[in-house]
């Protein structure tokens, strides 16, 4: 059995949805935290540096 089918079958059992929603909680919480978000957007900006349009690449 491949992980990813072990992956989608515990996703799908009561204690696998429970996991899945605190991990999304946690993430929702995060995202609206303002130090978090400034981090986030720091690194966007360091990743996509240089690769946007015009810039001959």
């Amino acid at each position: 059995m491949s992980l990813i089918t072990k992956l989608v079958q515990f996703a799908n059992t009561p204690k696998g949805r429970q996991v899945i929603d605190q991990a999304t909680a946690k993430a929702q919480q995060l995202a609206k935290d303002p130090k978090t978000r400034a981090k986030i957007d720091d690194a966007r900006r360091r990743f996509q540096g240089g690769r946007g349009p015009g810039t001959g690449r």
